[in-house]
């Protein structure tokens, strides 16, 4: 038996240094030294050995076991040591190369704009409301005096998920929902900037998705003249000290009466120009009284309170603000267009 294990030494030392990978290792391990291996099956043999033979060849046994295992651990380093070596070539930085510069990020020029008008109203004593852009048809509507077979809906085509939920057309809800929360106490001076949603065709100045602030007060002896004074402040901090507003007739449910605005332009100087098709104005938002039946629904007497309300959108503001021609520049993450406000 001594002579078999010698035999076996050899034979697996022999094959051992023929290794060429570690799976090869891993196979000749199990080979020589798993439960079915050689080794194993002359150990279990020992039993048939005499009381002074045993000891004996346990300690050959043992020795052929190091003398495997050696090699097998030697060779097991060795291509740890070669695989770490590989990783180390393999994931190499050059820290002399010069490093990859980083982008420059900006302000997005709407919200750049939405800051800036935020800024001036409140400057003005308004604070800024919010609202959920998933909204019910009750205040989305209903609350502001458009009853459900009132045909100004269809001014509005509107992404509904429920009949009674849809997409918010509007932020003029945000203001109800204020109305609400107060419960007839004044004053209320608000505005409310957010994102809403119509049914539109995407073109150079239509989008399904938009940018609007509204504006609503609510106090005693609020008059149109405080309206126009309001929106004449806020286009001359937002354009410049010599813009002027007009107010032509209009009609919106939720106000009465109800103006468009229209801005001098810009670009002319209100002398008429390309821009503003020879008029020297551009419209710029929509605004009037708030309707009695609002401030009743809203929990307002309107033989106490009177209140103003206006809406304006974002894109438009910043469309004539920097001269941008097509809305859909706002959205589509051109870097060439997004730059050009790096340092606004």
């Amino acid at each position: 038996m001594k002579e078999r294990l010698e035999a076996l030494k050899q034979e697996a030392l022999q094959e051992l240094s023929g290794v060429q990978s570690q799976q090869e290792l891993n196979d000749l391990r199990i080979k020589y030294l798993g439960k079915k291996g050689p080794l194993t099956e002359v150990l279990r043999g020992m039993g048939a050995l005499s009381a002074e033979e045993r000891p004996l060849i346990g300690q050959v046994a043992n020795d052929v076991r190091a003398a495997i295992e050696t090699v097998i651990e030697e060779k097991q380093a060795a291509y740890q040591q070669q695989e770490t070596e590989n990783r180390l070539r393999a994931e190499m930085i050059d820290v002399t190369l010069p490093g990859r510069p980083s982008q420059q990020g900006a302000v997005h020029p709407l919200s750049k704009v939405i800051q800036e008008i935020e800024d001036i109203f409140i400057g003005m004593g308004y604070t800024v409301a919010e609202g959920p852009e998933v909204e019910q048809d009750y205040y989305n509507f209903e609350a502001l005096n458009l009853p459900k077979d009132h045909p100004a809906r269809d001014m509005q085509d509107s992404f509904y998920i429920t009949d009674e939920i849809l997409m918010r057309t509007q932020t003029s809800p945000v203001q109800v929902r204020t109305m609400e929360k107060r419960k007839g106490e004044v004053p209320i001076k608000i505005i409310c900037p957010g994102k809403v949603y119509r049914r539109d065709d995407d073109d150079a100045t239509h989008s399904h998705m938009f940018t609007q602030i509204e504006g609503l007060v609510i106090d005693r002896n609020v008059r149109m003249s405080d309206l126009k004074g309001t929106l004449l402040q806020f286009v001359q901090e937002m354009y410049g000290k010599e813009t002027r507003i007009r107010l032509r007739p209009s009609f919106f449910p939720f106000t009465e009466p109800s103006v468009e605005v229209d801005v001098s332009c810009a670009m002319c100087g209100g002398v008429g120009c390309r821009t503003c098709k020879q008029t020297g104005w551009l419209e710029i938002l929509g605004a009037g009284m708030v309707h009695p039946r609002v401030l009743e629904m809203g929990g307002y007497d309107p033989k106490e309170y009177t209140g103003f309300a206006f809406g304006m959108g974002v894109e438009r503001i910043a469309m004539l603000k920097y001269g941008i021609e097509d809305i859909r520049h706002f959205y589509t993450n051109d870097l060439r267009f997004l730059k050009q406000f790096l340092h606004l």
